[in-house]
């Protein structure tokens, strides 16, 4: 009989705000080629989740990446190919796990002060008496810092629970019950989890007095009312072919939300539509200083993915059936059974507040003598969360209706 692997992945972003500092320094190669990866991967998730979602989507490249790159390094064959393919490795070299945990360094060592917290953490939770090979343990824990824990999945709610304990204690008890009732019963063998947590103050903090109640269009013509963030600020800003760009550092690491605006209200279909890697790495290339009149809505999502279905239509599907894992065993008797995802973000003036338009018009006594530009984001619009050296994709996602909020 087939035994399970379950990878699930967990993640928090709470943004809160104010000087930026690189934490790491420059990023290396090995460090931008598994950023490349990551993002490369990201992007080509978001299209498929876009469509299937009609609404707010929200979720890390970066925690499901680094998930799906542990369980890789026990993939041979076919499966392995596939694997490499949809997350855009490279299936011939031997940096790709060490690169992986360069990176995973990076992210680790950017919360330099009291204003921005992020870690990322990894383990392994595997069946008690099964034999897995002593090669895929030490690269894992050599390079994920994952180690492994042997339960029972015979008992699989206290093998359920130990494991949800551990992803809410990483996230500050924002993810809880990432895994739900029968996702892992008696045969199964392996869970892979990764956990991402994020705190961080904005360089130019927004002001709740001038948060105030506007109107945010719906891509049905329809229009909701909900409280907008406001403020004129010097921002890194650019304007693009169909849509206006800008990006929102944190204090105290070098971590950044970009978000990307249509130019037309109803445009995001078209955005998401000419989203590539290299679409976003010239926008961040071509953002500049500039006095920016900036509004944005407050926003609060927690959701949950599960991807099986999505990551085997992406060209992946051996590795939920006829599947060879035998790097983690010996035996070829192993497959994905369901990759879990779950993300919480929240944005409002003590986080992630991206406000706008009323500081606007206080500010403009005191603006620099140049044209002001405005960004309103009072429509759908995609936001990114960069570590801005290696320009690796931590969090990415859209916000179609800011009154939708948890799952």
């Amino acid at each position: 009989m087939a035994r399970a692997i379950v990878a699930a992945t967990a993640l928090l972003a709470l943004v809160f705000g104010g000087n930026t500092v690189s934490a790491a320094g420059a990023a290396s190669a090995q460090e931008t080629s598994a950023a490349k990866s990551v993002n490369e991967f990201g992007i080509d998730l978001y299209e498929r989740l876009a469509l299937e979602c009609s609404d707010n989507v929200f979720f890390s490249p970066f925690s499901i990446e680094t998930a799906l790159a542990m369980t890789y390094a026990g993939a041979r064959g076919e499966t392995a190919g596939e694997m490499a393919a949809v997350l855009h490795l490279d299936a011939e070299s031997e940096r790709v796990h060490p690169a992986f945990a360069e990176l995973i360094g990076r992210i680790n060592k950017q919360a330099v002060s009291g204003s921005c917290k992020l870690a990322t953490a990894n383990a392994l939770w595997g069946q008690k008496g099964h034999g897995f090979l002593k090669s895929f343990l030490q690269l894992v824990s050599e390079n994920y810092g994952a180690g492994m824990e042997f339960v029972d999945f015979g008992r699989s709610e206290e093998a359920r629970a130990k494991i949800n304990d551990w992803t809410a204690k990483k996230t500050q008890d924002r993810i809880k019950d990432l895994i739900p009732a029968g996702a892992i019963n008696a045969d199964t063998r392996l869970v892979l989890t990764n956990a991402v947590y994020f705190k961080g103050l904005w360089v130019a903090p927004f002001k709740k007095r001038d948060t105030r109640q506007a109107r945010f269009k719906l891509m049905g013509g329809q229009s909701v009312v909900v409280p907008t963030m406001c403020q004129g600020e010097d921002f890194r800003y650019g304007d693009r072919p169909g849509y206006q760009a800008i990006e929102m550092p944190y204090k105290g690491c070098d971590i950044a939300m970009l978000v990307l605006l249509p130019t037309d209200p109803a445009g995001l279909p078209g955005l998401e539509k000419a989203l590539t890697l290299d679409e976003v790495d010239k926008c961040v290339a071509g953002l500049a200083t500039r006095t920016v009149a900036l509004q944005l809505p407050k926003a609060h999502m927690l959701q949950r993915f599960s991807l099986a279905k999505t990551l085997g239509a992406m060209g992946m599907p051996n590795a939920f059936a006829d599947a060879d894992f035998s790097g983690m065993d010996g035996a070829k008797d192993l497959f994905i059974s369901e990759v879990l995802h779950k993300a919480f973000v929240n944005v409002d003036e003590e986080g992630t507040e991206a406000a706008a338009a009323t500081s606007v018009m206080m500010a403009l006594g005191e603006a620099p003598m140049e044209e002001i530009k405005q960004f309103i984001a009072d429509h759908p619009f995609i936001f990114l969360i960069r570590e801005r050296q290696s320009g690796a994709i931590l969090f990415m996602g859209r916000v179609m209706n800011p009154e939708l909020a948890d799952e």
